[in-house]
């Protein structure tokens, strides 16, 4: 099929706008691969600290006779999705061993859940927890005695940090190792309606939280179309998983053969053998469109328009918002997943899942065929489904040819919508992002007066005394990144939910996120410039008359007189300090803007990763 013009456009001019930091990048890797494994040049006492705790693989390990993996986890047992990771080594180790190789745990990385944090203080370093993850992924692997590395990690900043890490190390093959999606429990729109129903005091806490434990109750990703399953949803597109294996369930014997098979995979990548396919030839400006196109047919997260503008950066590949913004108009969206329909993550894998979209995806012509993937060249293998042959052995087969549920995933020649699930507004007053693909036609445009506020906390106490009566338009500024790093404000969606429920026009409009799982409710996020910067949020009154246009992209102040005011300031003391906050002053003070991927690594497009 005929690449779509649009996509072949965006791709040229990413390549064209990235040439300069995408050869210094390159140029860098290709002198790191050309010093090869580093471990035979040790020092006799470095060898023996590296291998002093590796038991049976020390003799293997001191003779440099195979390949040696390195193992960057982000396994705690607090985060459900990260839970099965705590199994991974041993089995991982074992694999190897048997097959003449070894591995060993290169180091962990920190991993928060946003599920926790929602509404607290420790919201404030989620976004900056991405970048910490970036570094002590650099860290892990520092000691530079691998010859390819697997990476364990699902959730929301985890994924993309690691992802920026390997970059740093992009002459070694990557392989990601997901653990997959707890069971179904509770329905997700279930769950959201008894949330509001606490939200407006029709049910108590003992309710509420018997709901939330019925829908999180077990180990796995959470299953709502968030973050965290975006992530999974973009390591295939963009080739580093293995073929269908994103959505499998953690516990199983087809989980535990995919885990083995990517291990295994990841060595046979190595520079050591006849298929070397470091990592930094696979991700590059052709597969980083292909998951813009993945981004958009499956209404994904919001978050990701920052996370892979950041990850992109860390390979010298200069991604922007109107590349996201263009590639939305054109590709249809194919996905009904909770926030955007009822089924949950599991119900789409059983539907046809990654394999079938990737497949009507490439056939109409809206995905690169020719990329570089784990699986080995060209996009074409993950049109696949793994599954365990009569011998237990892992295979794959082709990807149904019709979709299993049309009210869950469809073909692209009749998909729920024509364009993509995410949308760019610009106007007076900014540039702006908003997830259309749960949000009813009838409220795609909003033109309502502004309610002010600088905490969301605030804006709750507010809705709790009865104060929202009419159409409304809730402003909540001084939460971009360099105010206070940027925290979602999902807790504000049931009262929002509820406001819209009665029948009020309502919208958000923030400088802050939102949850991935967020959607029902028009949310203008990522506000840019951000208040703390002066921009036009930070200029706004209550009463001010806004317009919120989702179907042709705008973002308008209508108040005549406006940006002549002076900017607004506020006290925000409170974010720098306890829970961590005073820690990470020196991101907020050297943060990016939103637009520019909100990273502490170069305020000039990529230069850290690009120099020498």
């Amino acid at each position: 099929m005929r690449l779509n013009k649009t996509l072949a456009e965006v791709t040229d001019r990413i390549v064209a706008r990235s040439a300069p930091t995408r050869r210094a990048y390159l140029d860098r890797m290709s002198a790191a691969a050309g010093k090869g494994p580093a471990r035979a040049h040790l020092s006799c006492s470095g060898q023996a600290h590296a291998y002093a705790a590796a038991g049976a693989d020390q003799a293997s390990l001191a003779q440099a006779s195979s390949g040696h993996l390195g193992i960057v986890t982000a396994y705690n047992d607090m985060l459900s999705a990260h839970q099965p990771f705590e199994s991974y080594p041993t089995l991982i180790r074992d694999a190897l061993r048997a097959a003449g190789g070894t591995a060993q745990v290169a180091g962990g990385v920190p991993a928060m859940c946003d599920g926790v944090t929602q509404g607290e203080a420790g919201m404030e370093l989620s976004l900056f927890s991405r970048d910490t993850i970036a570094m002590a992924t650099g860290i892990a692997l520092s000691h530079n005695v691998f010859d390819a590395a697997v990476y364990l990690g699902v959730c929301d900043k985890i994924v993309p940090g690691l992802v920026i890490g390997a970059q740093s190390f992009g002459h070694l093959p990557a392989v990601f190792l997901p653990a997959g999606p707890m069971t179904s429990g509770l329905a997700n729109d279930e769950k959201a309606q008894i949330r509001q129903k606490y939200a407006s005091g029709e049910v108590d806490r003992a309710t509420l939280l018997k709901a939330e434990m019925a829908a999180y109750h077990g180990p796995g990703t959470c299953t709502f179309y968030g973050t965290a399953n975006s992530n999974q949803m973009l390591m295939e597109f963009m080739g580093l998983h293995l073929p269908g294996s994103s959505f499998v369930n953690p516990g199983t014997p087809l989980r535990e053969a995919l885990t083995v098979e990517g291990a295994k995979r990841a060595l046979s990548l190595s520079a050591l053998g006849n298929n070397y396919t470091p990592v930094c030839q696979i991700l590059d400006e052709k597969t980083y469109a292909n998951g813009i196109t993945g981004l958009m047919a499956t209404g994904g997260s919001t978050n990701l328009l920052i996370h892979l503008i950041a990850m992109a950066r860390a390979g010298g590949i200069i991604l922007d918002w109107q590349d996201f913004s263009d590639l939305s108009d054109v590709v249809p969206l194919l996905a009904r997943v909770y926030p955007n329909g009822l089924a949950d993550v599991n119900h789409f894998h059983a539907a046809g899942g990654l394999g079938f979209m990737i497949k009507e995806l490439l056939n109409a012509g809206f995905l690169h065929a020719d990329t570089k993937t784990i699986a080995g060249a060209g996009l074409e293998t993950y049109a696949q489904e793994p599954f365990l042959s009569d011998e237990g052995g892992l295979t794959f087969r082709p990807t149904p040819k019709e979709t299993l549920n049309a009210a869950i995933v469809r073909p692209a020649s009749a998909p729920f919508q024509a364009t993509g699930g995410l949308k760019r507004l610009t106007g007076s007053l900014g540039t702006a992002v908003i997830k259309v693909s749960a949000v009813d036609e009838k409220h795609h445009v909003i033109e309502a007066p502004a309610r002010v506020f600088h905490d969301q906390e605030d804006a709750k106490e507010a809705f709790k005394a009865g104060e929202f009566t009419g159409d409304v338009i809730v402003v909540v500024r001084f939460q971009g990144p360099k105010a206070n790093g940027m925290p979602e404000l999902h807790s504000l969606t049931p009262m929002l939910g509820i406001l819209q429920g009665q029948g009020h026009r309502v919208a958000l409009v923030t400088d802050g996120r939102m949850s991935g799982a967020s959607g029902k409710v028009p949310s203008a996020i990522h506000v840019v410039p951000e208040a703390l910067d002066g921009g036009p949020i930070a200029k706004i009154r209550d009463g001010d008359l806004i317009r919120l246009d989702a179907t042709n992209g705008v973002l308008e102040i209508c108040t005549p007189g406006v940006l002549e005011r002076d900017s607004a300031t506020a006290d925000l003391s409170a974010y720098q300090q306890g829970t961590g906050r005073e820690m990470f002053g020196v991101f907020r003070r050297s943060v990016t803007s939103a637009d520019q991927g909100a990273t502490v690594f170069g305020q000039n497009e990529g230069d850290d990763f690009a120099k020498g």
